[in-house]
């Protein structure tokens, strides 16, 4: 895929409403750490459009970065960060919730674990909550730079089984440092765009 524009376009707080989009939407959800503003910058072909830092719990809103003036990559809050309080937190799950339930335009939720650990009780529960919402979500390895490459199909297959995925379900490697896996996301993505492609996910 080529990117030849991308920006951020709108930030939603608890308080604002989503935008009614008619163009395709992608979301991006995961545990904070994990990676997702790098996956995403890097999917924008861009080094620091969506903000990565070392804190955990940075991204507290939902973000709307318009691609190629043809779609959109949507951030959500990142979860499990044990220093944000529970109201905060509960906020967040709400916004998240809403966003499921009021974007006519979502075509899949992208969920990102990291392919070094077993995925969190977190995660398993923000994996079966997308399902329980409607979605089948495609499951991001992040950090695959981090392990030998002998050890990723034993992770893969440890991420699948301890997160209960399908055998047809999507689950993908991804290095931020050698943008191995960007492609295949680009391709699983541009393969939803399409009306044939529409509700694919749901």
């Amino acid at each position: 895929m080529i990117i030849r524009k991308a920006e951020l376009e709108t930030v939603c707080g608890v308080t604002s409403r989503f935008p009614l989009h008619v163009q395709p939407e992608f979301a991006f959800a995961g545990k904070s750490n994990v990676g997702k503003s790098s996956l995403i910058n890097a999917l924008m072909n861009r080094k620091s459009l969506a903000r990565t830092s070392s804190q955990p719990g940075k991204t507290q809103t939902v973000n709307f970065y318009h691609v190629n003036d043809a779609f959109y990559y949507v951030d959500l809050p990142g979860y499990g960060y044990t220093k944000i309080a529970v109201t905060v937190k509960e906020t967040w799950g709400k916004m998240i919730e809403d966003y499921l339930h009021r974007s006519a335009s979502l075509r899949c939720v992208f969920l990102l674990v990291d392919i070094r650990h077993e995925p969190s009780a977190n995660d398993k529960a923000m994996y079966d909550w997308i399902v329980y919402n409607g979605f089948r979500p495609v499951v991001i390895a992040t950090k695959l730079d981090k392990i030998n490459r002998s050890q990723t199909a034993g992770q893969l297959k440890r991420i699948r089984d301890s997160l209960g995925m399908q055998k047809e379900d999507v689950l993908l490697p991804f290095s931020a440092l050698s943008k191995q896996g960007r492609e295949e996301i680009w391709a699983y993505a541009e393969s939803l765009m399409s009306p044939e492609g529409a509700g694919a996910e749901s």
